[in-house]
């Protein structure tokens, strides 16, 4: 079973979870307006030396995913501390569960 089939499926637009129909083919989008960002984008790179499966982002977009993987490295960094000091269970868990957090906040690119 590969990574992509175990793990929840996800929208191919946004990133957001996307609920198992159970029958037929998995759906990549979490909506119809996804559907439909995903659409004007492949037309509006039809034509060009743009891949169809290239995603576009924005300089904004691109901040904000820089900074998703920078609070996720900094996460991971307080974990890292906290072992190395000895903190209590409680502490370590809470430290992972917001490195979890942080991580599939990471995860999406919009």
């Amino acid at each position: 079973m590969s990574a992509r089939t175990r793990r929840d499926q996800t929208c191919a637009w946004c990133g957001r979870p996307v609920a198992d129909t159970g029958t037929g083919r998995k759906r990549r989008y979490c909506r119809q307006s996804c559907r439909q960002r995903a659409y004007e984008q492949r037309s509006v790179t039809k034509g060009t030396s743009i891949p169809d499966d290239a995603v576009v982002l924005t300089a904004e977009e691109v901040s904000a995913v820089a900074d998703r993987a920078f609070e996720v490295r900094c996460a991971a960094e307080d974990v890292s501390t906290a072992v190395a000091e000895g903190a209590d269970a409680a502490e370590l868990h809470r430290l992972c569960a917001e490195l979890l957090a942080k991580a599939h906040d990471a995860e999406r690119l919009r």
